[in-house]
């Protein structure tokens, strides 16, 4: 009985965090903003750009 006891005083502990600090804050904007410069870069590519036209092109062109 006591190991219940035990993992949930530690359940209770690790929920007191309120949020995310200013390092966690600044680290999390750093990964977001390299991964959109990333998506940007593969997006705004000739292969991928061509693609993205060729489908859009088709969709226009649908016959209804």
């Amino acid at each position: 009985m006591w190991v219940w006891k035990r993992m949930h005083d530690a359940l209770s502990r690790s929920r007191e965090d309120a949020g995310m600090t200013t390092s966690e804050y600044a680290m999390g904007t750093i990964a977001a903003c390299g991964f959109a410069a990333v998506l940007y870069k593969v997006v705004t590519s000739g292969a991928v750009s061509s693609a993205l036209q060729s489908v859009i092109g088709k969709a226009l062109d649908a016959q209804f």
